[in-house]
């Protein structure tokens, strides 16, 4: 992560205030509800307006997925530190019932689920954790289902 990102999610909140206003989740009607101060978790929601809804009068599949693309990525750059690459490598997304009004999605990023990858990149390997996120509407129902897979791998550090 670069000097100037790390500036701007400093904190948790500073992360939060930033993603709320950032141009591609402003624009889907994205808002980052919580962050928590060690990066383990997060929540993200979406209410429904004309310009997120679809022809048929539901969430817009692309504003759906765009509530859950960044955010593992970004908590685990922040929880494993710059000794480490973390990229988004591959996602698909299930549309499960149709989604109307508020729309939201979980992450958790668990110590243990830390210590895997860290512990799986220890010799330079890399690693592609993956993880499904369930995207709830307000009665609790699964509107969509998001499978991601990331790539960590520790950064090769020169020998001097």
């Amino acid at each position: 992560m670069n000097a100037a990102v790390r500036r701007w999610f400093a904190s948790a909140g500073a992360m939060r205030r930033m993603m709320s206003t950032f141009a591609p989740y402003l624009g889907a009607g994205v808002k980052v509800t919580k962050i928590a101060d060690d990066f383990s978790s997060a929540t993200v929601e979406m209410r429904q307006h004309w310009y997120n809804t679809n022809y048929v009068g539901t969430h817009f599949g692309g504003s759906l997925y765009s509530m859950v693309d960044p955010m593992y990525m970004l908590l685990l750059m922040r929880r494993l530190g710059n000794d480490y690459v973390v990229w988004d490598k591959a996602a698909s997304i299930d549309f499960i019932r149709p989604g109307k009004g508020r729309v939201q999605a979980r992450f958790e990023l668990t110590d243990d689920r830390l210590e895997e990858i860290r512990n799986a990149t220890a010799s330079g390997d890399k690693y592609l954790p993956e993880w499904t996120v369930d995207i709830v509407d307000d009665s609790g129902e699964i509107v969509a289902r998001v499978h991601k897979i990331l790539y960590v791998r520790k950064k090769h550090r020169p020998v001097t």
